[in-house]
């Protein structure tokens, strides 16, 4: 394990601490994005990644398991 002093160390508590700060934020605005989903998005986007057409695929992708779970319930009944 590095010492707690090390550039490692320093560098993983500093990524925790924004991935905190943007769970806090997504909590607030409701985005219902857990941790692990908010650390993909914030590598996606500093790999390149548009942020705004990452938001349109998160929003379509919802929008499309909403679709199907709705057809699920339907063929249900």
């Amino acid at each position: 394990m590095p010492p707690a002093d090390s550039p490692f160390v320093e560098k993983r508590n500093a990524a925790r601490e924004v991935v905190d700060i943007l769970d806090e934020i997504a909590t607030l605005l409701n985005t219902n994005l857990d941790r692990h989903t908010l650390s993909l998005c914030v590598s996606m986007v500093e790999n390149g990644v548009n942020p705004e057409a990452l938001a349109t695929v998160i929003k379509e992708l919802r929008r499309e398991a909403e679709e199907g779970k709705r057809e699920f319930d339907q063929a249900q009944r």
